[in-house]
């Protein structure tokens, strides 16, 4: 099979999204519409990207980085003048060049390689990629010959009632054959209403030189939605949120309601599990077999064992073991780990911090920069004071110890296996294991104070 190269097209302002961001860096379903666009060419079989880039290209290429080549399009000319661009960066390819738009972000790579792989066996040395649409008011018809192939391709404006009845459109994705394509291409004008060297009239171009010009249907006519406004940027992602659901769901997770519901497409999870309202599931997060998450939980890139239940919860860059319990109103911030059965109340944050198994943080505390043990209690109101101005310290606690409401812990300190911290205190020495650490002045009462004080 031919060598499979991408050409992306990036370079248009957008001035329907009324942005200072480039179109193809808005987001939808957590990612640029331009990386989702480079992630399903790579996942087709592109074995080189070229991105086309003009609005805004310092920012554009900021997100290529080294995945693709960028190439500058100095004056957009049209998509014909675009692809033209890439010529340079081509002149020893043959293989076919696959045209894509970078504001497309439901392309699935499965049905661009299944599209690529029918050209080539089609031997078409263009090939379209189409949708049957039930209302394709708006598209370009796809016009086929007497053999099936690819006529042309005729514009709302300029369709007559019954090419207007045609559903089969246009999606403005090909597949041409190189170094043809470019043959063509400079032989475009651009003389029409919008002066513009149109890539469509490539096609009319091959057919005229007899050529073969076929075209694929695709059964997913989601899948090549472009976005051009803030209404269609909530289009995209309201279809897919409901792919990403309805894989879970499928697969045996209970989504309350998946309206409130946000989950991006590379999250995991489990069996069994079931999912509240307004939880937002992100980046490489995993969940585990038979949790209980939400409502209103949002995790970044946090795995999570089984039998897990939060609620109001945010965290983002740890790891949460097997039957935790916590929430409301918890946050987790990177580098923390709990250990199994931990169980953790009503505001408390956790941050860069070890929790052994079965201790309990039950409401009101701050643990930062700690190594704590199994089976410890921490009371309410305690403060890991970790900082000294200039540098973060840490708090080492052992199995089994018991800190009492309102303590302070002066970081660098350690408190023993099995040691006591009396309420109240402001620990900054070691308390050894079995000891009792009590630190706070001594309780002196003052008669008939508050009285005279009435009189006064």
């Amino acid at each position: 099979m031919s060598e499979l190269v991408a050409v992306i097209l990036a370079a248009g302002m957008g001035t329907r999204m009324k942005s200072k961001l480039p179109k193809v860096l808005h987001k939808v379903g957590g990612k640029a519409m331009l990386q989702r666009v480079l992630d399903a060419a790579t996942g087709a079989g592109a074995a080189k990207k070229v991105v086309i880039t003009g609005h805004c290209a310092e920012l554009v290429n900021e997100l290529i980085g080294s995945q693709a080549v960028s190439v500058y399009q100095k004056e957009q000319l049209g998509t014909g003048h675009a692809v033209m661009q890439a010529e340079n960066e081509l002149k020893d390819l043959n293989g076919t060049v696959m045209v894509l738009c970078g504001d497309t972000p439901l392309l699935d790579a499965g049905e661009l390689r299944k599209f690529y792989e029918e050209h080539v066996q089609s031997g078409a040395a263009a090939t379209v990629l189409t949708a049957m649409m039930p209302n394709p008011y708006g598209y370009g018809r796809i016009i086929r010959n007497s053999e099936g192939n690819v006529a042309g391709i005729v514009e709302e404006k300029d369709a007559t009632p019954e090419q207007k009845a045609i559903t089969e459109i246009n999606t403005g994705i090909f597949c041409f054959e190189a170094p043809l394509l470019f043959e063509v291409l400079h032989t475009l004008t651009n003389d029409n209403a919008q002066g513009e060297y149109y890539l469509t009239d490539v096609l009319s171009k091959l057919n005229g030189m007899g050529k073969k010009v076929g075209a694929a249907v695709t059964a997913d006519n989601a899948m090549v939605m472009g976005v051009n406004s803030r209404r269609q940027l909530a289009e995209a992602e309201a279809e897919l949120r409901e792919r990403v659901l309805g894989r879970l769901m499928d697969s045996g997770v209970t989504i309350m309601d998946p309206a409130s519901t946000f989950v991006g497409e590379d999250v995991k999870v489990g069996n069994d599990t079931v999912i509240y309202p307004y939880t937002w599931l992100e980046g490489a997060t995993e969940i585990g077999s038979d949790c209980v998450i939400g409502p209103s939980v949002r995790l970044t890139n946090v795995k999570v064992g089984d039998e897990v239940e939060m609620q109001f919860t945010y965290g983002h860059d740890c790891v949460v073991k097997n039957k935790v319990v916590m929430g409301p109103y918890v946050h987790l911030r990177p580098d923390t780990v709990l250990e199994e059965k931990v169980k953790i109340g009503n505001f408390i944050e956790v941050k860069n911090s070890h929790v052994g198994y079965g201790t309990k943080l039950p409401h009101l505390s701050y643990i930062g920069d700690s190594d704590i043990g199994s089976g410890v209690n921490i009371g309410c109101g305690c403060i890991m004071v970790n900082y000294d101005g200039k540098k973060k310290h840490r708090t080492t606690i052992g199995n089994d110890a018991f800190i009492g409401c309102n303590s302070n812990l002066v970081a660098p300190v350690t408190i023993g296996e099995g040691a006591y911290v009396g309420a109240g205190s402001t620990i900054t020495k070691e308390v050894p294991a079995d000891a009792l650490g009590i630190a706070r002045a001594k309780q002196k009462n003052i008669e008939g104070w508050a009285a005279k004080q009435r009189e006064d």
